[in-house]
């Protein structure tokens, strides 16, 4: 993910920590912790010809990196459907990989509906995309619906009569990046006091030069972060020591459902990272997620 990227030479004159919770997280979590919450940790892409050797075996072909990836990972957030759309058999090919398993598709929202023309007249669009992410069956887990950065506050009502229009059934996200989105609280609370009352979730995305994405809003009792590192530069570790202690405090109040995508300007890293997140939340979070097996640590038990 490009987004939010700056030099290197800058990451070490950003502030990297994370904004205190908003007083309207207090009316979404009731302050009592879930017994069995979700977490789910994946990354976007399975098709990632630089894990071979790595999390692949050597010599994996590329019409075997999901059956792979399921078995590093249990969930994904699903970029590929946002650059076309894709039919029930080729969605149900996809879901077989996880049969048996306790692994979600997260897919992002066709960008023909997002990102081209008004979200007006777009109900054709949006009802053959549902049409085909709803062949995941059991595995399919919430749809994320991002706009453009250009996409600004002067076309709320457009977004919020989109969001309206679509089924109460499934569960989804928004991801907003216009800065004015940020810049203005009473603009930010109508946004997210908008999203609670359709029961819908925010994005939070923590990118190194938008520092405004990382809004730590919840208007829903789950949280859906898209975490962008740095290819294991020094702060990626301190900036997830950071998300972890936040995910323990919004876990012991109350939240119910995770879900922490890895990306990084060098997707061969992301691995590394997500065993770093694991480990961690295993031993603050009281978990027992899985995580990335490396091929030498696999072929050091033999």
């Amino acid at each position: 993910m490009e987004f939010g990227r700056v030099q290197e030479s800058e990451l070490d004159n950003i502030d990297f920590s994370l904004p205190a919770d908003p007083a309207f997280n207090s009316i979404v979590l009731n302050g009592v912790a879930v017994k069995n919450p979700k977490v789910y940790i994946g990354c976007a892409k399975w098709g990632r010809t630089e894990w071979v050797g790595k999390i692949y075996p050597p010599k994996t072909k590329e019409k075997d990196f999901l059956q792979q990836y399921v078995q590093h990972y249990n969930s994904i957030e699903l970029n590929a459907t946002h650059y076309k759309i894709y039919g029930p058999e080729g969605i149900q090919k996809w879901a077989e990989k996880a049969t048996g398993k306790d692994f979600l598709f997260c897919p992002k929202m066709y960008n023909g509906v997002t990102h081209f023309g008004s979200l007006k007249g777009k109900d054709v669009l949006t009802t053959e995309f549902l049409k085909g992410v709803l062949a995941f069956g059991k595995n399919l887990g919430p749809v994320f619906i991002q706009v453009s950065e250009s996409f600004s506050p002067n076309r709320k009502n457009e977004l919020f009569a989109y969001l309206q229009s679509l089924p109460k059934d499934l569960p989804f996200f928004v991801e907003v990046r216009h800065p004015e989105w940020f810049a203005n609280a009473a603009i930010a609370n109508e946004l997210f006091s908008t999203l609670r009352q359709l029961n819908m979730g925010a994005v939070i995305t923590d990118a190194s030069g938008r520092r405004d994405c990382a809004h730590m809003y919840l208007p829903v009792a789950k949280t859906f972060i898209r975490y962008v590192g740095n290819s294991l530069h020094s702060s990626d570790f301190t900036r997830i020591d950071e998300w972890v202690n936040r995910i323990k405090y919004w876990l012991n109040k109350g939240l119910s459902e995770v879900y922490f995508f890895m990306h990084t300007h060098n997707e061969a890293t992301s691995p590394d990272l997500t065993v770093y997140l694991v480990d961690k939340l295993n031993k603050e979070c009281g978990l027992t997620l899985q995580k990335p097996a490396f091929i030498a640590q696999q072929q050091n038990l033999f």
